[in-house]
């Protein structure tokens, strides 16, 4: 078993998902805070109905998962 590095973003399969909504509302021009989590809300809950794209994401790492 290997160690994994502290900080290492290209690793974490929570990042893939962070990325795809970060790209989705990266142009939003929100008038406050609350424009803003209603956006990352949606975007995670579209992201949660799309099994196929939230597979991707450890997959994305190159890691090996057992199991």
């Amino acid at each position: 078993m290997f160690q994994l590095p502290s900080y290492a973003p290209d690793l974490n399969p929570q990042e893939g998902i962070w990325s795809m909504a970060k790209r989705d509302i990266g142009n939003l021009a929100a008038a406050d805070l609350r424009q803003i989590t209603r956006a990352v809300r949606r975007r995670l809950k579209q992201i949660h109905y799309r099994p196929d794209l939230v597979d991707g994401c450890p997959a994305g790492t190159g890691l090996v998962m057992d199991g």
